[in-house]
């Protein structure tokens, strides 16, 4: 947050279906200093493709439809060639289906979302590449869903999803498009710095429209962790059968142009971190940027939300899976290495101590995954170790130890021959020494 100069941002863990984490970090609201709070309501954007999906697995179970049938079954006036599209191909973003249509400006504020009337005109046109031939994002497909759902169930696509799919998943902090209600806490958005050099404010609460099953739902991190992590084929309440959260979440297209070779099944992004495969989506609107990760089979899901167009809420919610991978392989503190945790500061970097079950890993904070090469102190005894692990820049072999003052407190860090200090003690130091 500190060296990426984000605004807010909230992070949530779900475990075995319980909010075991939940903490936000930041601002809702830079000019007045308002801090973030859990409670704050972001534009999820994307999340809502997997509401929207669970809708169709909703309706699939109770045999309203099914995943074969097309598109024009339900929805008149749709080109012929969209018209044939499958609910499997519109899903799976194999329909070939322009991604925002010819003119996005809805996508940078510059108008409304679709009408619609927009949408449905949009869709009288063929696809722009033939149907099943690769992986091709679009919105447009989703929006279609949404005339589907309405179609089959002669509710509007918020009233019905609402009922069936938000309230019986027992979200309480969810709703399908904005605006949100007076007095609900709503996270301001925000501008990148560039090109104007500070952030500018983008409320983000505007309805999306026709296009509210692709991109609509307004959100907080507890419900979406938690959510997701109900469609874990493992997970013990869902509003889903486990065959239908398996279907969600089996790879139908992988995105080969992609170097992470990241894919898609219906309704859910798929993806590995480290080693670990997860499932889940990421959101982008106007005002935030989020992602949520399920790690199947382990119970456990992420939900990071950050308040910014630039938030990079990816590499975080990736470079935590790596953390959590690195506790389950090293595993946790130990009475003999657990007061070597902290962050200290110096004048070149600052680094995190982290003590595992015998060792302590030497962290860098600002790196996108902060342990990445990091380096390992070997406790040897009383406040005393030594680098056993380390590349050839980071002092190997040589010595490790912690300084403590009258009170028994740890006041100092030394590293090789480097001295670290707590953040305070150490930004007393920099005005002492340069006073310009």
């Amino acid at each position: 947050m500190q060296v990426s100069e984000q605004p807010g941002c909230v992070v949530a863990f779900t475990h075995k279906g319980n909010v075991v984490f939940e903490k936000a970090f930041g601002m809702a609201d830079l000019k007045t200093g308002r801090a973030l709070t859990p409670r704050h309501r972001f534009r999820v954007a994307s999340h809502s493709k997997s509401f929207t999906a669970a809708a169709v697995f909703r309706l699939r179970e109770t045999g309203k439809l099914r995943l074969d049938d097309p598109a024009g079954r339900y929805v008149d006036g749709l080109h012929p060639e969209v018209a044939v599209l499958t609910l499997t191909q519109l899903l799976s973003h194999s329909a070939g289906l322009i991604r925002d249509g010819v003119d996005a400006g809805h996508w940078q504020d510059r108008r409304p979302f679709l009408s619609e009337r927009e949408l449905r005109a949009a869709l009288t046109g063929p696809p722009v590449i033939a149907p099943s031939t690769r992986l091709k994002y679009s919105n447009h497909g989703f929006g279609l869903i949404g005339l589907v759902i309405e179609a089959v169930t002669g509710e509007p696509y918020g009233d019905w999803v609402t009922r069936e799919i938000i309230a019986a998943a027992k979200l309480r902090e969810t709703q399908t498009d904005g605006p949100t209600s007076d007095g609900i806490p709503v996270a301001h958005g925000y501008t990148g710095k560039l090109p104007l050099g500070h952030r500018r404010i983008v409320l983000g609460n505007n309805p999306t429209n026709a296009l509210v099953a692709a991109t609509g739902f307004v959100s907080t991190a507890g419900d979406l962790s938690r959510f997701f992590a109900s469609l874990d084929p493992i997970a013990k309440g869902s509003i889903l059968s486990p065959a239908s959260r398996r279907d969600m979440i089996r790879r139908q297209w992988t995105d080969t142009d992609s170097s992470s070779q990241g894919a898609y099944g219906l309704g859910m992004m798929l993806g590995k971190a480290g080693d670990w495969e997860w499932f889940g989506h990421a959101g982008g609107f106007q005002s935030c940027i989020s992602r949520t990760v399920v790690l199947p089979g382990r119970d456990l899901a992420i939900s990071i939300l950050t308040n910014a167009v630039d938030g990079p809420a990816w590499a975080w919610s990736d470079a935590l899976v790596h953390i959590l991978q690195t506790f389950k392989q090293r595993g946790p503190a130990s009475t003999k290495t657990r007061d070597w945790a902290g962050r200290w500061w110096s004048l070149w970097r600052t680094l995190d101590f982290v003590p595992m079950r015998d060792h302590v890993l030497v962290a860098d904070p600002s790196m996108a995954v902060p342990f990445t090469e990091s380096a390992e102190i070997t406790v040897n005894g009383h406040d005393e170790g030594t680098i056993r692990h380390a590349n050839a820049l980071a002092s190997y072999g040589e010595g490790a130890r912690m300084v403590r003052g009258a009170n028994g407190k740890v006041k100092e860090l030394w590293f090789g021959g480097t001295k670290f200090l707590p953040q305070t003690k150490f930004a007393a130091e920099l005005k002492r020494r340069y006073k310009s």
